[in-house]
């Protein structure tokens, strides 16, 4: 690489420069080194500097499993120098990694679940049964819109707090949902009626304030979690594009300890308040201490999260800051929301479309339960087996959260394939039954069709329940991120609305003879608009992105155009033919250039007596070395003639 020629044009800012680096300065071995130490690391490109995706299958195969074996030693090694420390300190790096940031996940998953778990309460013998289940003294329809509020509620959320968590930043966003949260818990504990009628009104209004901020939780979490684990300097590091995918689930399986502690508390708050047994009939007061004090535990714990979130989350927003004064935008970013849907529409095909699927099979996976339960115990009149086997389905589909957490950056696996595989295995376990119905919920057969209600719980965290919550927010920029996040979830919701309210006009076998071709509709849609993000640095997307923010798209070369990380339809499209390895290394050396020469002449500046404290923000200076800063200073002389722009400053 001896030669330089004007890349400055394809760079995605500044102004363009019409003459040309002087070829006499030859790039000397040492300085190539450093170079390719900086845009050829070794988790991405092998020793000859080809990137992963273009080796062979059995290259990759072999560069993927040695990778990743070189880094599971490095993390065993690590966390047990940890524990030699001391033997909590694993225990309390996972608890800030990935409990803290997904607290409000796993409080959303307590409490939508607990709505479903107590309805069967209030329906039993001896609590709310003429209001709650024989409607003899409620409104059929504010029973029914106990499901429908809730999730109106959340896909307000999605929406709204999407939006605004673009506009306003992440950190505000975070601290609006948690707070909503926890005045909403407040409202649904306290929630009562002059009459049965108007308790339910209550509740349900309850529900639907409370799902304005779950639905929030959606969107902040995701790209909060995303942009912390990416971080905001120049350069990526090894921990961003090895785990970035594990560091976002890991969030976001909290939702399924939410569930297991809900269910787990409920037992045991029943046991307590009936006497120490789970069989019915159960009294009001019983059910109506379970109900209440089961909605105060969470309420404690979000007010804590209200805390933590407005003195502990005070950079949430930085790297979305630092985006929008690169792009010079205050407010919302509204020319960043129509070139993504000009760029990156049919992404939200993907993303809303294998959502909206997924949340039909999420919500048709209850369809079993209730099948198995009436064959094995038919006179059963308790609420208990059906707790306990939630409880057990619960915990098969934490299994499938962790397992999806631990392979979700697994170049060889991955986002997509794991995304297509979980849809298909799912259509496979609805299918199966839905055309043997009879055989399998017979007596003789039914611990088969209880096999593959675990099953399907499994396959659904380890496939699209997982995966479209990370991609919604990961194939998109940063500044409409949360926007696209939302409304991505949003239709998922609508898929959880369809399913409840057509699962009220079908018997249980139509259920199952409907339910499996949304999982093909997801698979089509992966298959065709998801691109594959795994293994992809966001930096390269958002280095698109800036070309793409400047009107010069077909200029950028690096690896976020490479096939392997286009949908089929952007293939198709021909936008991997923009693709040229050797054109994007030097273009990246040009773009160095320039943030060097903005490094020094922000130094000018300070010594001067000027400073833009906000630079601190897009600025990153601490990674020029030595060779970097030689190899720049001693060709700057060949550099193009710039005049600067004229700066105003304010004492």
């Amino acid at each position: 690489m001896a030669e330089y020629g004007d890349y400055a044009s394809a760079a995605p800012y500044g102004p363009k420069m019409a003459s040309t680096h002087d070829t006499q300065h030859d790039i000397t071995p040492n300085e190539r080194q450093i170079f390719d130490y900086l845009l050829k690391p070794d988790d991405s490109y092998n020793e000859a500097g080809d990137y992963w995706g273009d080796m062979s299958l059995a290259q990759q195969v072999r560069f993927v499993s040695s990778g990743d074996a070189k880094e599971s030693r490095r993390e065993l090694s690590s966390i047990w120098a940890m524990f030699k420390n001391d033997p909590l300190s694993p225990f309390a790096y996972y608890f800030k990694n990935m409990v803290l940031p997904g607290a409000g996940l796993g409080l959303e998953g307590y409490v939508l679940f607990s709505i479903g778990n107590i309805k069967p309460l209030f329906q039993a013998k001896g609590s709310f049964p003429d209001c709650w289940k024989t409607e003899k003294i409620c409104n059929a329809t504010w029973i029914a819109a106990v499901d429908y509020m809730e999730i109106s509620g959340i896909i307000v959320g999605q929406i709204l707090v999407g939006i605004l968590g673009d506009w306003l930043g992440r950190r505000w966003g975070l601290i609006q949902d948690a707070t909503i949260m926890f005045i909403g818990l407040i409202m649904l504990t306290t929630a009562w009626g002059v009459t049965e009628n108007g308790w339910v009104i209550c509740y349900v209004w309850s529900l639907f304030f409370y799902g304005i901020g779950v639905g929030g939780e959606y969107p902040m979490t995701a790209t909060s979690g995303m942009e912390n684990a990416v971080g905001s300097g120049k350069i990526s590091t090894k921990d961003d594009r090895l785990h970035r995918g594990r560091k976002v689930t890991s969030a976001f399986l909290m939702q399924g300890w939410g569930q297991f502690f809900n269910q787990v508390i409920l037992i045991l708050l029943l046991l307590i308040f009936h006497h120490g047994s789970g069989n019915p009939p159960y009294s009001q007061v019983a059910a109506q201490w379970t109900y209440r004090v089961s909605f105060a535990i969470p309420a404690v714990a979000t007010l804590w999260l209200v805390y933590y979130r407005t003195y502990k989350m005070k950079s949430a927003s930085k790297q979305l800051a630092a985006a929008k004064k690169r792009s010079k935008v205050t407010g919302y970013d509204t020319e960043s929301l129509k070139l993504t849907f000009t760029y990156f529409g049919p992404r939200m095909i993907a993303t809303a479309g294998a959502w909206f699927a997924n949340d039909v099979f999420f919500y048709g996976n209850k369809l079993f339960q209730s099948e198995f339960i009436s064959v094995i115990l038919p006179k059963n009149t308790s609420i208990m087996p059906g707790w306990l086997y939630n409880l057990v389905n619960v915990g098969v589909s934490l299994v499938g959260y962790y397992l999806a957490s631990f392979l979700i950056d697994n170049k060889l696996y991955g986002r997509k394939r794991m995304q297509i595989i979980g849809f298909l295995m799912d259509f496979i376990l609805f299918v199966i039954p839905a055309f043997n119905f009879a055989h399998y919920t017979s007596a003789a057969h039914v611990r088969e069709f209880q096999t593959m209600y675990f099953l399907s719980s499994f396959f659904n965290q380890f496939g699209p329940n997982a995966v479209t919550f990370l991609v919604a927010a990961e194939v998109y920029p940063t500044p409409i991120r949360a926007t696209a996040h939302g409304v991505s979830a949003a239709c998922g919701k609508l898929g959880a609305l369809l399913a409840s309210v057509l699962y009220n006009y079908i018997d249980t076998q139509t259920k199952f003879y409907v339910v499996p071709w949304f999982g093909l509709m997801g698979m089509l849609v992966t298959l065709l608009f998801l691109p594959d993000t795994t293994g992809l640095d966001l930096k390269e997307q958002e280095r698109r992105w800036q070309h793409i923010r400047a009107g010069r798209g077909s200029d950028y070369h690096g690896v976020a155009v490479h096939p392997k990380h286009l949908s089929w339809w952007e293939r198709w499209r021909g936008v991997g033919r923009y693709y040229d390895a050797d054109a994007d290394y030097k273009q990246k050396i040009e773009e160095m250039r320039k943030d060097w020469e903005a490094s020094q002449a922000r130094k000018a500046d300070e010594k001067a007596g000027y400073r833009d404290e906000d630079d601190d923000d897009v600025h990153d200076d601490s990674f020029w070395s030595s060779d970097v800063s030689m190899y720049f200073e001693k060709t700057k002389a060949a550099s193009p003639v710039m005049q600067p722009e004229e700066k105003v400053y304010t004492e």
